[in-house]
């Protein structure tokens, strides 16, 4: 039990007095984790409104497929990905193996099921009528995705916020293509993880409690949103 308090008020005290080892953990998750975000989101909210506005033979499949892929591991695909970008890999005389653009790639690959199969259920949700009514009034294609877009707003930030979540609490990825590298590639997960290995349990605790408030603060935004984009 006093082991269990000892380390609880020493990540109490690294959080408040804003330790710098601390700092470039966060800073370091923040960056790889916005990065790997805006990238899926690039790929899968175009990709969820294609799947979603049409109909065509296979997408029932398709989506069967991307809803598997939600509860894929991170090591798998950290293995996937570890497997083009090692030295006997397709990938590996560009030497990208342990660095933060394989982190990235490892990670958006992870999210981009979720953003697309969320916003796919968001863009399902409307009525039908909101595309008809719009090419009725004489609306383009274009013109008609943003309508779709300002009705299913919602969904689309929902899903690109979870992502993000998602991202910041994986470890399988950032471990094994990132190498857990001391302020280059380590991340809240990562570092958690050796920390716990080497019994130092205050640093391990205090990445813990900023994990949380991470959490607490994108579901703050998430409802704010929430507010803000239904006036």
């Amino acid at each position: 039990m006093e082991f269990l308090t000892d380390s609880l008020l020493t990540a109490f005290f690294l959080v408040i007095h804003l330790d710098s080892e601390l700092l470039t953990i966060v800073g370091t998750s923040l960056k790889l984790g916005s990065l790997s975000t805006i990238i899926a989101s690039l790929v899968g909210v175009p990709s969820g409104f294609i799947i979603g506005l049409t109909g065509f033979r296979g997408k029932a499949v398709i989506i069967t497929i991307l809803n598997t892929l939600l509860a894929l591991p991170t090591v798998v695909v950290g293995l996937f990905v570890y497997a083009f970008f090692s030295r006997r890999g397709i990938f590996g005389p560009l030497d990208m193996l342990y660095t933060q653009k394989a982190v990235i790639i490892g990670q958006s690959i992870l999210i981009i099921p979720v953003v697309t199969v969320f916003t796919i259920s968001a863009i399902e949700r409307l009525d039908r009528r909101y595309a008809k009514t719009a090419m009725t009034l004489g609306a383009g294609r274009f013109q008609t995705a943003l309508v779709i877009f300002r009705e299913a707003r919602f969904g689309v930030f929902a899903a690109i916020i979870a992502s993000f979540g998602r991202v910041l609490a994986e470890v399988g990825v950032s471990m094994m293509l990132g190498g857990n590298i001391k302020g280059f590639t380590r991340t809240i997960t990562t570092a958690m993880a050796l920390e716990y290995d080497k019994g130092e349990l205050g640093l391990a605790f205090a990445l813990g409690m900023v994990l949380m408030i991470l959490a607490f603060g994108m579901n703050l935004l998430f409802h704010y949103l929430r507010g803000t984009l239904k006036t």
